[in-house]
């Protein structure tokens, strides 16, 4: 502590600085400074200062190592979803990721592809339930294992009854929503597995939007398993987008109010994928949404013909 003593005109100045120190004396936050005209600080008032300053000091490690772990956690989510893994070049892929606020504990929110043989690709969007670092490490885990099961060439059913019972062995695995799409290109149709996630949207080349009503299982980790595919034709002039609860929900909206929004929106015919996941993303105020926001948009990429330029 120190005490310091002067003069403004008149009248007396009086002067108390306490550092502000961390747990055990480490780091230095700074100082805890008290000014003061016309009387002297009593015994009872600076060791009340000295108190504040160390009430003050834990409040503020405390807040600096949650900044870290939502700094660690925003990180991790932002390494992991940045951008999706390399699918087939037959299909046109576009993504984008809203954290919720940099004060906001991010939550497990991810999207995916897996490249497949015979030209095909899995696309992949999920939200593991919470927030903070340990949700974010169960989406690492949960892209992990997909990416292992995915490989088998399993029906994307089957991959997540898989998911499902190897996810529900780990008792310290939270559950996640899934949604798995399947794009065969060479025959023109996709097919679809849902574990507890909001229904894909498909934009026609007109521009006009529609909601796909996939069978939906449980979430997965809960081990009941129970998953149904939907086999759906998929043209050269549809965009498919896959999303997380973020970019439609609102707090006190009935959630088919918010997919009904969404599936009313009205794209630009022709328009690029990567407009596409811009469009929606403008036309829900992503930007302002109440919970992280992962989205997956795909369209197949139509193959030159061989007799092009001759």
């Amino acid at each position: 502590m120190r005490t310091w003593s002067g003069r403004a005109g008149d009248r007396p100045l009086y002067l108390v600085s306490v550092p502000l120190i961390g747990p055990g004396g480490g780091e230095a936050y700074g100082r805890l400074l008290v000014v003061r005209s016309g009387e002297d600080f009593s015994d009872h008032e600076t060791a009340t200062l000295h108190f504040a300053a160390r009430l003050a000091s834990v409040h503020i490690g405390h807040a600096r190592r949650l900044a870290a772990t939502e700094k660690t956690a925003l990180d991790l989510q932002r390494a992991l979803v940045s951008e999706p893994g390399r699918p087939h070049p037959n299909l046109d892929i576009a993504s984008r990721y809203l954290p919720v606020g940099l004060r906001a504990l991010v939550g497990g929110d991810w999207f995916e592809t897996v490249r497949l043989h015979f030209g095909r690709t899995l696309l992949v969007v999920g939200d593991v339930m919470g927030h903070g670092l340990d949700a974010a490490v169960d989406m690492n885990a949960y892209r992990s294992v997909l990416r292992e099961v995915a490989s088998t060439e399993l029906a994307p059913h089957r991959v997540l009854r898989r998911l499902d019972t190897l996810s529900a062995s780990d008792e310290g695995r939270r559950p996640a929503t899934c949604l798995l799409v399947r794009i065969d290109p060479a025959r023109g149709m996709a097919v679809y597995a849902s574990a507890g996630h909001l229904p894909p949207a498909v934009f026609s080349g007109d521009g006009t939007g529609e909601l796909l009503e996939v069978p939906v299982g449980p979430p997965l980790g809960t081990g009941i398993g129970g998953y149904e595919a939907l086999a759906r034709p998929i043209t050269a002039d549809q965009t498919l987008l896959l999303y997380t609860d973020g970019l439609v929900e609102r707090r006190g909206e009935d959630i088919d109010t918010s997919l009904d929004r969404l599936a009313g929106l009205r794209m630009t015919p022709g328009a690029r994928v990567e407009d596409i996941v811009t469009a929606v993303c403008d036309g829900l105020d992503a930007q302002h949404a109440e919970d992280d926001v992962a989205v997956l948009a795909a369209r197949l990429r139509p193959r030159p013909s061989p007799h092009a330029g001759t």
